[in-house]
This record gives C-alpha cells, structure tokens and sequence, in this order.
C-alpha cells in the first residue's frame, strides 16, 4: 500500500513539474519570437545606415585608436538559469578575454555574469541587469554614448562585445567583437553611388551617424544575446518536458502493476478464505 502510495505521489509531482516546464517553453519561444521580430524590423535601418558607410571614405571618422587606457569587455549572458549551457559557454568566453586583458573594465550585462564574474575578483563596474531584462534602445544607447565618450577621452583604448550570437534555433555561439576602434569594412563602391553629391561633407556625415551606428549595435548584441537566450531555454524546457513524459510513462505502468497485482493478492486472499 506505501509502494503504490508513494507511485502515486511521484507521479503527481511529475505532473506539477510537466505543466512548470511546458509553461516555460511557451513563455521563452514567444520571447524568442518577439526578439526576432525586433531584429528583423531593424535589418532595413541597419542596411541604409551601411550602405551610406559604403559610400564614405575610410578613415577613423574623429575616433582614432588609443595606445594607452585600459580595455573594457562588456559581457552579455542572462538574468536567470534553467538554459541550458547558455550561460557557462558565454562565461567561459568572457574570462578568456579578461585573462587576455587582465586590467580591463567589465560591464557585465545579466546577473549570470555579473555574480560568477565578483566572486572571481572582476566585478561590473555598474548594475546593468535591467539591459538584459527587457533589451531597450534607450537604455543601450546610453551604454553606448557612455563607451563611446570614456573611449574618446582616452580612458580605453579598446572595447570589446561577449555575447551569445543567435545561429539558428539549436545553435548559439559565442561571439567576440570589437565595438571601438571603430572602422567599416573597405568595399569598392557601385558605379550608382559615385553619383551622389554629399552634404556638407563625408567626414562630417560619419561623424554625425557613428554614435547612432554605435547605439545599434549593443542594441542589437542585447537582442541578439535574447534570442540566443530564449532558444536555448526553449530547448532545454523542451528536453525537460520529453524526460518528464518518458518519467510520468514508466511510472504510470509501474503503478498499473502494482495496482494489478493489489487487486489480484485480494482475490487470491478471498479465493482463499472462501475454501476454509
């Protein structure tokens, strides 16, 4: 009776954990979803943004390389667990990169970075979890012009993006990328864009439309970084989901046949003493 009791127990708390886990899968593919969305509905602005770059001559556009300051690693990963390796692989990347640059600055973005990242003796030199909360442009751009500006007055010579970058729906990778120095790829230009007059002047053009370029791009790591985030919950809840399904199966049998073989002790024993 305690064996059955005990199935039945086990098989309800699978069942409370199965309807917690499906819950999370549906909550982190909409996420998903709705940064995917962001993105997609950024990709025309960031085109125009680079096609105009393509259509600008090389240069530093008035941030040149700094010799001497010290590095900053701004650091994504995620604010909560239960993603898979999500966060240990992107972890892993960052103190890489802060063993390459052992004085750097850390802005670590998430508490699953900024917490490991302490209690190994790096701490964030701010609390940026809200930026992974719910990625906002407002609140990247200031990241940014704040980057931008300690660059510029030669407190960094270098600025460089960990993140998780969002391959495909079972793929995140973890990417290293330089922020600043800023410099866009040389391309040779189309015959079309020798025709356009430039007003008042290319350098003063790219000096205008840097800091935005700028701006979207920790806009587009943090979104980046969501995707990447949610996919990977999405899987790991959908992994839990199919684990508590095979559980509630076997236990489902085992308790079937425990319940079978009660019945039928019952009526061996009443078989029994009926020929008594």
């Amino acid at each position: 009776m305690g064996s059955l009791r005990e199935t039945k127990e086990r098989i309800n708390s699978v069942k409370g954990t199965l309807k917690i886990t499906t819950a999370m899968k549906f909550v982190a593919s909409s996420k998903l979803h709705k940064a995917q969305n962001a993105i997609a509905a950024m990709v025309p602005y960031h085109d125009a943004l680079s096609q105009i770059f393509r259509t600008l001559k090389g240069g530093d556009y008035g941030l040149e390389a700094k010799k001497d300051g010290k590095v900053a690693i701004v650091a994504m990963a995620s604010n909560t667990s239960l993603c898979g390796t999500f966060n240990a692989t992107i972890l892993k990347t960052a103190l890489d990169q802060i063993e390459k640059y052992p004085n750097a600055e850390i802005y670590a973005i998430g508490r699953k970075m900024a917490e490991p990242l302490a209690k190994a003796g790096h701490p964030s030199v701010g609390d940026f979890t809200s930026l992974m909360a719910k990625p906002d442009y407002f609140q990247a751009a200031a990241l940014a012009d704040r980057l931008r500006t300690a660059y510029q007055d030669g407190a960094y010579s270098k600025v460089i993006l960990v993140y998780n970058h969002f391959a495909s729906f079972v793929s995140q990778q973890a990417t290293v990328e330089s922020f600043l120095p800023f410099q866009v790829p040389v391309q040779q230009r189309d015959e079309w864009e020798d025709e356009f007059i430039l007003e008042p002047g290319e350098e003063e053009i790219a000096a205008r439309l840097l800091p935005e370029v700028l701006r979207l791009k920790i806009y587009t790591a943090l979104l980046d970084s969501s995707a990447a985030e949610n996919a990977a919950r999405t899987i790991a809840m959908q992994t839990a989901s199919d684990n508590a399904q095979d559980l509630l199966s076997e236990l489902t049998l085992e308790y079937n046949k425990g319940r079978q073989q009660k019945i039928t002790n019952e009526i061996l024993d009443l078989i029994g003493g009926s020929q008594q």
